[in-house]
Parts: structure tokens; C-alpha cells; sequence
């Protein structure tokens, strides 16, 4: 939806009337240039890359440009998630490939600077690494703790220690790195199958212990210099022989839901807050496909949604279709959504249209992250301890033979870099036309520029207009080809005022006289706003501004993703001119969305410090009453 430049309406204290104020226009970009990198691959199986994410001439948009077969139209007015990261698994696997001796210390510092650089390599930004061992291991099952029955040896065997060197690397080279601990399996002493693989249950009794050890491997991280922003209790909970366990040949744990909830909302959530740890917690870490079974279990107590520390859904994408994360948003519009784990494979009949499929389904619909499975493997596609022997990386590392200590860059680089290397942590994911034959998705950046992502995985070339505002670019798709179109500039027919408007500035008080209030004073994109007592900051001091938004902190009050659901959370965010940015106070102390037409809410109606704020249908309740700064 394009917004109006003409601001919208503001009616505050007991005026019966509304003033409208016109603004000046806003000065849009024209003729923006447009940058292009494009990615080709000439086989079947989409593997063999003839064109690796090579930028070609610059083009522009224009007044009009040609027609062409597809028609592509970017509305960055309209916006959803927030992205959070993507890369891949620093797996066992990768830490032996990279620090073990198979390359060199020079090798390994240069590769692991195109894969995490923002500049220099693809700025990969989020790696979700197995606490133990994993299927894609050196062989052997290992936790961090394997003596029974405490945890006063953690980490004694120092099994995680190149993981966490290379985890310490990336983040130097990456300071936005997220970072995501999971284990597959408990220490077997905790089990009622005293070993890691063949499945097994976790004893009751080694809840509590379990989850303090998690809270080590955390602090662990967190001493080297690495926040762990991400915690999931299990990987692919009850996978892969819950019916026949002895076939299990690599770590796994038998769960159900209602034992994972247990754990989760009333161990490890509890752990992680005695420590002072504000490492959040991912539930289900399994596929679309297995949603009923494992992660509705959990995600319906509104308990355990409700809790600061709860952080999402991750999701794998092995079955099942992506539609069911916009079905679970329908329902839960709050709950963030990641997807942590896709492997490519030589099962994969084109690793090169997967991946895009891949990158482009997942965030359209509402995964905040994509995550490959492990960064590296050798040419064997090892080592693997069971499981996976068929997995493939991010890089192939040559072990023994002619080629020893060289390092392949597979598609997956490729693929994955057409999303890093221009869209980054802190972008929202803006509107495109959907297309079945160009799939595409857009982002804008908190700079504001923009990252248009198009594939044709078909064998004929493709021509695509896309449009922005009131102008447009043609492009020529050839066959089996990515490309990233990236621009800067703010969109004709909408965007921010500038400069911002002016207004009433002042603290809003609602519920027991609490202050409406930025958690924690943080500016950042994507703070909550919350209520809290009455303090004076400048995280209480809003502006009402002219234009309909609720400004501080230079943010502005924003619904998260562009939702108009019941319980759709509020946050700041940079101010864009989107509808969800603008609100009307009324004379009956309403402070409502303009997108959503609901009342901005108290959660629960719980007058407690830290209680989070909603969009909810108004019911006149007293946790939907404001006052707001007076003229």
C-alpha cells in the first residue's frame, strides 16, 4: 500500500474535532542506479557454477522503462519480519576441516573471511552450532559433560573448543553475527538409555541438571566473547527411530511435547533467568511437516509465549510445506519464526533452484533466519558420525589426495551469499510480487536501501520490469541464473516526512499510572514497548508527532511485521511512513493503529513493570486507556 503525502489525523484531549496538517512533500529519489550481481549455473543438477556472484553493468530506473515477460513490483511501504541472520553450521565436521591440520592457518583465515566478512566475503550472519556431537562429527559420541553424575567436569575434554575458536573468528569478522547453541542428544548418564545415540529419554531427575547444563555451555560462550543469542533444547526432537531406537547410529532423543514444554517453560527458561542470562529459547527445531506433532504442543501455552525469554519457532524444511509458517503467524502473530536447518545433498535433484526455493519460501513466509546444515564438509562429504553421509557444505575442503588442503566453494556459497551479502541483520522483508517463474523476495535494509533477490531456475531466459514507486527497470533473466538488484533512495508515492513533523512531546501514562516505555532505553530496531513506572527518561518522553506517529528515541511507534492480528506486539523502528507507524488518540483516551483500526494494549491487563504492549480489538478495558502528552 502506497501512503498518502498528505499526513494523516491526530485527535488528542477532549477536542471533538480533528485538525489536519498538511506537509511538505517529501523529496524522492529519481532515476536511482541499480546494482546487479548475478549467479549462473549450466548443469541439470544445478551444481556446476559458471558465474559465481559476478556484478554487471549498473542499470537505473526510469520515468518508464520496456515491457517485459514478468512484472515485479516492489512496495517498500508495506513490511513484514525482521530479518535476523543467515549462514549455516559450524559443525564438528567444519571446526576438525578448518582448524584440525586439513588446511592451512593461511587457508583457513582467508576462507573463513569470504564466508563471514560483510565486505570482503558474503557477511554471513548466523551460525547454529551442535553442543556435542552431531551426526555430521568426527566419529564418536561426545557431549560436554560425559562424567556421571554432575557437571563438575564440564568442558574438561575440550570437545568444543574449535568450534568455539572459528565461532570467536566469525564474530571478529562479523560483529553482527547470531549465534545458536543445540544440542542433539543429553550426556548419556542423563538417559534412560545411559548412552547418546539410539534414541532415549531424559530422566526426570536430570531436568534440572540439564538445564544448568545448557547455562554452562552459554557462559562458556559468553567468557570467550561470544553472546549466544539462541538456544533450542533439542535438535529434531524424537527423530529418526522412535519406533526402532537401536537404528539410530548418531545422537537423538526421544520427546513428546508435553516433556519438551516441561523442560523448556520450567527448567531451562527459569535456569537461564537466575543466571542473568538473556539467551532466548527456539521450541519445535524441526520440520513444517512435523508441526502437529511436536511444536503446537508446546507453542500453545500462553505462558511460556508470554515469557521474555521465549524466542520462537525454528523450523527445518526436510517435509512439510513453508505455508505452514504463515499459518502458525495467523494464529501466534507474535511469535517469531526461524528456519535453522536445510542440508543440500546429493538427493537434491537441483541444489541450485532448492536453494532458492529455499531462501525465497522461508521468508515469504515469515522465517526471520536461513540456516544451511554444516558450513564444511570433505570431498567424502565427511566426516559423519552416522547419519548424514550425503550431506554437502557451504565449502568442500579437500583431505588427502592431489588436491589436499584446497577449499571448493560450492552453489550453497553462492545461493546463500545472494541473501548475506546485501541483506543485513535488522532489514525488514518488503512487499514483491509474488511470481511462479521469477520466484523473488525484497528487503530494506535499516540504511534504507534495498535488496530485490530474483531466480529463473527454468532452461529459457526471462525478461522482468520491476517496479518501485512511479518508476521502473527492465531486466534480462537468463536461464538458470540468480541475481540480487540493490538500490538505495526512498520510494515515490510514500515514505517519511522530511524533516520528521513536529508535536506534543511528554511521557503517555496508561494502566496504574504506568509510563509508556522502551525497554531497557534501547534504540535499536525491534526494542518492545512496554509499560513501567514513571521515571522521566527519554525511553517515557513521546512525541505526537503532526504526521500520526508516536515518536521517541528518533523511533517510531511501530506494529511489528506490518500485522493488523489480535495481539500483534509494539516496537520502534526506524520510520518508514508505513500505516503501521501511524496512530489517532481520541477524546476517550484511545491510542489506536491506523492500519489495524485496534487499540494499543497492555498484555493480560498486568499492570507489572516490563509487561509488554499489543494491538487488540478495543474493548474500552482500563489497559487500553492513554494519556497523552497534552497541547
Amino acid at each position: 500500500m502506497s501512503r498518502a503525502r498528505i499526513a494523516g489525523i491526530v485527535a488528542l484531549g477532549v477536542a471533538a474535532a480533528a485538525t489536519a496538517f498538511a506537509l511538505a512533500p517529501p523529496a524522492y529519489a529519481a532515476n536511482e542506479a541499480v546494482n546487479v550481481w548475478l549467479t549462473t549455473t549450466s548443469d541439470g543438477g544445478g551444481r556446476t557454477v559458471t558465474r559465481g556472484l559476478q556484478q554487471q553493468a549498473a542499470t537505473a530506473f526510469a520515468a518508464s522503462s520496456p515491457a517485459a515477460t514478468h512484472t515485479i513490483t516492489v512496495n517498500e511501504n508495506t513490511r513484514y519480519q525482521t530479518f535476523e541472520g543467515a549462514g549455516a553450521s559450524i559443525t564438528d565436521t567444519t571446526a576438525y576441516l578448518l582448524r584440525g591440520g586439513a588446511v592451512s592457518a593461511a587457508t583457513r583465515d582467508a576462507v573463513m573471511r569470504k564466508l563471514f566478512h560483510p565486505t570482503d566475503g558474503i557477511g554471513l550472519s548466523f551460525v547454529r552450532n551442535p553442543i556435542g556431537a552431531s551426526d555430521l562429527s568426527r566419529p564418536g559420541n561426545v557431549s560436554l559433560d560425559d562424567t556421571c553424575c554432575n557437571l563438575n567436569d564440564f568442558h574438561a575434554n575440550g570437545y568444543d573448543n574449535n568450534v568455539r575458536l572459528l565461532t570467536q573468528q566469525a564474530k571478529q569478522l562479523n560483529p553482527a553475527l547470531r549465534v545458536k547453541g543445540v544440542p542433539w542428544s543429553a550426556p548419556g548418564w542423563m538417559k534412560d538409555n545411559g548412552r547418546m545415540d539410539q534414541m532415549g529419554w531424559l530422566k526426570a531427575e536430570y531436568y534440572p541438571m540439564y538445564a544448568q547444563y545448557l547455562v554452562k555451555y552459554v557462559q562458556m560462550y559468553q567468557a570467550a566473547g561470544v553472546p549466544v543469542n539462541y538456544i533450542s533444547v533439542q535438535n529434531e526432537p524424537n527423530c529418526c527411530q522412535a519406533g526402532n531406537p537401536p537404528a539410530m547410529t548418531y545422537p537423538g532423543m526421544s520427546w513428546n511435547s508435553s516433556g519438551l514444554l516441561e523442560l523448556t517453560k520450567n527448567h531451562v527458561i527459569p535456569a537461564f533467568r537466575a543466571a542473568g542470562l538473556s539467551t532466548k529459547v527456539l521450541v519445535h527445531d524441526w520440520n513444517y511437516g512435523d508441526w502437529g506433532q511436536i511444536g503446537a504442543g508446546i507453542v500453545s501455552d500462553a505462558t511460556l509465549r508470554n515469557d521474555p525469554l521465549f524466542g520462537g519457532i525454528a523450523w527445518h524444511g526436510y517435509s512439510g510445506s513453508p505455508s505452514v509458517g504463515s499459518q502458525v503467524h495467523s494464529q501466534y502473530p507474535s511469535v517469531h519464526m526461524f528456519s535453522t536447518e536445510h542440508s543440500g545433498g546429493t538427493w537434491v535433484g537441483n541444489q541450485h533452484n532448492d536453494d532458492m526455493s529455499d531462501i525465497i519460501n522461508y521468508t515469504r513466509n515469515w522465517s526471520e533466519s536461513v540456516v544451511k546444515w554444516s558450513l564444511a564438509v570433505n570431498q567424502f562429504m565427511g566426516p559423519h558420525n552416522g547419519g548424514c553421509g550425503t550431506c554437502t557444505g557451504l565449502i568442500t575442503v579437500q583431505e588427502g589426495g592431489a588436491r589436499a588442503g584446497q577449499v571448493d566453494y560450492t552453489i550453497e556459497y553462492y545461493t546463500t551469499g545472494h541473501l548475506t551479502k546485501f541483506v543485513r541483520p535488522g532489514a525488514q522483508r518488503i512487499d514483491s510480487t509474488a511470481n511462479g517463474t521469477v520466484q523473488n523476495v525484497a528487503w530494506r535494509n535499516s540504511d534504507g536501501s534495498k535488496a530485490l533477490i530474483a531466480h529463473n531456475g527454468g532452461t529459457s531466459s526471462q525478461s522482468i520490469r520491476v517496479v518501485w514507486g512511479g518508476q521502473s527497470f527492465t531486466y534480462p533473466m537468463p536461464a538458470r541464473t540468480t541475481a540480487t538488484f540493490t538500490w538505495s533512495g526512498t520510494q515515490g508515492g510514500g515514505g517519511p516526512t522530511n524533516p520528521p513533523p513536529t508535536g506534543r512531546t511528554g511521557p503517555i501514562t496508561g494502566l496504574a499510572g504506568k509510563c509508556l516505555d522502551i525497554a531497557g532505553a534501547n534504540g535499536a530496531d525491534g526494542t518492545a514497548v512496554q509499560v513501567y513506572d514513571c521515571n522521566g527518561t527519554a525511553a517515557q518522553q513521546w512525541t505526537i508527532g503532526t504526521d500520526g506517529t508516536v515518536r521517541a528515541l528518533g523511533k517510531c511507534l511501530d506494529v511489528r511485521d506490518n500485522s493488523t492480528a489480535n495481539g500483534a506486539r509494539v516496537q520502534i523502528w526506524t520510520c518508514s511512513g508505513s500505516a503501521n507507524q501511524r496512530w489517532t488518540a481520541t477524546a476517550s483516551r484511545d491510542l489506536t493503529s491506523v492500519s489495524a483500526g485496534k487499540c494499543l494494549d497492555v498484555v493480560d491487563n498486568n499492570s507489572a513493570n516490563g509487561t509488554p504492549t499489543q494491538i487488540w480489538s478495543c474493548t474500552g478495558a482500563a489497559n487500553q486507556k492513554w494519556t497523552v502528552p497534552a497541547a
